[in-house]
């Protein structure tokens, strides 16, 4: 079995962060729309988009919300973590050979009777620092 870097419930404390990059790739919008079925031309047709306000094809959204989903199960806090909700706000379109960075931050522990849930500020950004997608998750942790 492989051994897990995981922050287990009452490890988790306000400030802690991080973050995960990826470079979006042509080929990540064509596997996420087979996946998902979402074949809207904004993303999958260059003669359409390229007549948008974009001017050419755009990755799906959820793309970037993917990666706060693989920072939240893969690096904070890590696997064992239940992801419980969470709120986006799509900012700026990412193209293809952007580089994102999703980065989560603790902003409240709240403990329950017999749990924990966890409120992390959400952010993926591009290569330029620019924010792409925003909003605010909450998880509970894994327990020992």
């Amino acid at each position: 079995m492989v051994d897990y870097k995981i922050l287990y419930e009452g490890e988790l404390k306000v400030g802690m962060s991080g973050s995960i990059s990826k470079r979006i790739t042509e080929e990540d919008v064509d596997m996420f729309a087979k996946v998902t079925g979402d074949y809207n031309p904004m993303h999958m047709d260059e003669e359409f988009a390229g007549k948008t306000q974009f001017h050419k094809r755009i990755a799906h959204g959820m793309l970037s919300a993917g990666m706060i989903s693989a920072c939240l199960g893969n690096k904070m806090p890590g696997p064992g973590a239940i992801y419980l909700n969470q709120t986006l706000k799509f900012d700026k379109p990412v193209y293809f050979g952007d580089v994102l960075v999703a980065s989560v931050e603790v902003v409240k522990v709240d403990q329950k009777a017999h749990f924990q849930i966890v409120t992390l500020a959400t952010t993926v950004t591009n290569q330029d620092g620019v924010v792409v997608t925003e909003g605010e998750a909450q998880i509970m942790p894994a327990k020992r």
